[in-house]
């Protein structure tokens, strides 16, 4: 398949507003592909790069060469090509890799050359994200969408399930499953504003648990007939982080399992028992350690589910058996504290406690919800004492006064789910020390895509949690609504752009009229 199909493809479904048309673009482009070819053009048309990262940065994207006049790029030799420039390595690096761009651009027509800068920038978002090329996948393959959704949970990997569905149908996504050792994708909360309204949602008795400020981590534990068990640790975006936290490792290696999958939390507590802030907490996941940790931030381990036990999947069965399971094999000091109840006031209590003790919140569990790994469903609600949003930075203006030279008021949005597109909900440069101010200046230059006299117009990458007041409607913006008194927060590195709340969430709480 030529790289042409897909920027074509591409052109097709960033001018398709309706998500029927999406699907049914991407498709006719799926069925098209060869099986070797499906992976990549999946992960291509998702936005996403197969090797994940190849060291090539938007200054280098900056100018192209010469286009080509006729389409000859395949789509597997520009995978072998990125692969290549990924390799590169040691002194003159950065010279390498900016000739073999150069040659790649160099023999790509113009329409190929927009569509590589899109997608090795990142820009590549016309409305392709996971849920759409799921559909897309289903239809290509005329199998259900939820045989290619459960594949690609005990996957972790889009691409993997559609090559699948393509080659096999049904059958060859009936053969996933859950393997110890390869990560799943996380089960996701929703969000409501209150205690009672979360219930409500639940219906019935619920389980209400600490939501904590740290670091998601999926835990895979496997234990021979003789020798110290193995433990790989996985953050919330599947990347292994195992050799960074030795005494996560050495605590879970010690609990009387053969096999296992928990999920959980790790966070920096005090002698107190208060929570470390989450910059503590996230430094010191990302950070190289000793043997035991010695000398850092000590991270304390509290797990909420378990996926796998002993040999047997657990994913089906309903929360509370799962639970069940867990507190079988953990001890009470690592299991996440936890309240069953239909008890508003009860639950209201729990929820207060929680914060008096520096933690987010909670998070509001059906007790019957299977484990729907990667989709925030109706199973988990998570509430926090204000209301807050994950959105994307659009833009961002100079400042002015004492914050000359910094770039300061913030453009918001939130996440269209019908286009793949932002849609503005306002502005805010409340909540920013200058320490804020600096990251974030050299951060969105780095992120900059084009600017005018007073604003830098950045690629829609950065997350940031936004605390607010409340919802508006607004004429002012194409979403008919606007936050009150907005602030920052924290940026979620964390988190990438897909993963920010929708302008329906936004919606939901605004007033009716």
């Amino acid at each position: 398949m030529l790289l042409a199909d897909l920027a074509d493809a591409s052109r097709t479904v960033g001018g398709t507003s309706a998500r029927l048309g999406k699907i049914a673009a991407l498709a006719s482009v799926l069925r098209l592909a060869d099986a070797d070819e499906v992976a990549v053009v999946v992960a291509y048309l998702s936005g996403e790069l197969p090797q994940r990262q190849i060291g090539v940065g938007w200054a280098s994207l900056r100018s192209a060469p010469p286009a080509a006049d006729t389409a000859s790029l395949t789509v597997l030799g520009v995978d072998q090509a990125f692969t290549r420039i990924g390799s590169v390595a040691g002194k003159g690096s950065a010279a390498e890799r900016k000739r073999l761009v150069e040659e790649l651009f160099r023999a790509a027509t113009s329409d190929e050359q927009y569509f590589l800068v899109r997608l090795l920038s990142g820009e590549l978002r016309q409305g392709a994200l996971d849920g759409v090329m799921t559909d897309a996948v289903a239809k290509a393959a005329e199998v259900p969408v939820g045989d290619v959704r459960r594949a690609v949970m005990l996957s972790g990997s889009l691409p993997v399930a559609a090559q699948a569905a393509l080659q096999g149908g049904s059958a060859a996504l009936a053969g996933f499953g859950l393997r110890v050792g390869r990560p799943l994708k996380p089960m996701l909360a929703a969000s409501e504003a209150s205690i009672e309204e979360a219930l409500a949602k639940i219906g019935g008795q619920a389980a209400v648990e600490w939501k904590l400020d740290g670091v998601r981590v999926q835990a895979h534990v496997s234990r021979g007939d003789d020798g110290p068990a193995s433990v790989r640790l996985f953050t919330r975006s599947l990347d292994e982080i195992t050799d960074r936290l030795p005494e996560i490792v050495i605590a879970l290696a010690q609990l009387p399992v053969k096999t296992a999958v928990f999920d959980g939390e790790l966070i920096a507590l005090r002698a107190d028992g208060r929570p470390y802030a989450f910059q503590d907490t996230a430094s010191r996941a990302a950070s190289e350690v000793d043997a035991h940790g010695a000398g850092t931030v000590p991270l304390s381990a509290f797990l909420f589910d378990v996926l796998h036990l002993d040999g047997t999947d657990l994913i089906d069965l309903p929360d509370a058996e799962r639970h069940s399971a867990l507190v079988s094999v953990v001890p009470a000091e690592m299991v996440m504290p936890r309240l069953v109840t239909d008890d508003p006031v009860a639950a209201t209590t729990f929820f207060e406690d929680a914060v008096a003790r520096g933690h987010e919140g909670v998070v509001v569990k059906s007790l019957t919800t299977p484990y729907a790994a990667g989709r925030r469903g109706a199973g988990w609600i998570k509430v926090k004492p204000r209301h807050t949003l994950d959105l994307v930075v659009l833009a961002v203006e100079w400042g002015h006064g004492r914050r000359k030279g910094w770039l300061s008021n913030l453009h918001l949005g939130a996440r269209d789910p019908e286009t793949g597109g932002w849609v503005m909900l306002g502005k805010t440069f409340k909540g920013l020390t200058d320490e804020l101010l600096t990251w974030q200046t050299a951060r969105f230059l780095e992120l900059e895509d084009h600017r005018d006299d007073w604003t830098v117009y950045v690629r829609p990458e950065q997350v940031v949690e936004i605390a607010f007041d409340g919802v508006q409607r607004s004429p002012r913006y194409p979403g008919g609504v606007a936050l009150r008194f907005a602030r920052v927060l924290r940026y979620r590195e964390d988190k990438d752009a897909a993963e920010a709340d929708t302008i329906t969430t936004v919606a939901a709480l605004a007033p009716t009229e």
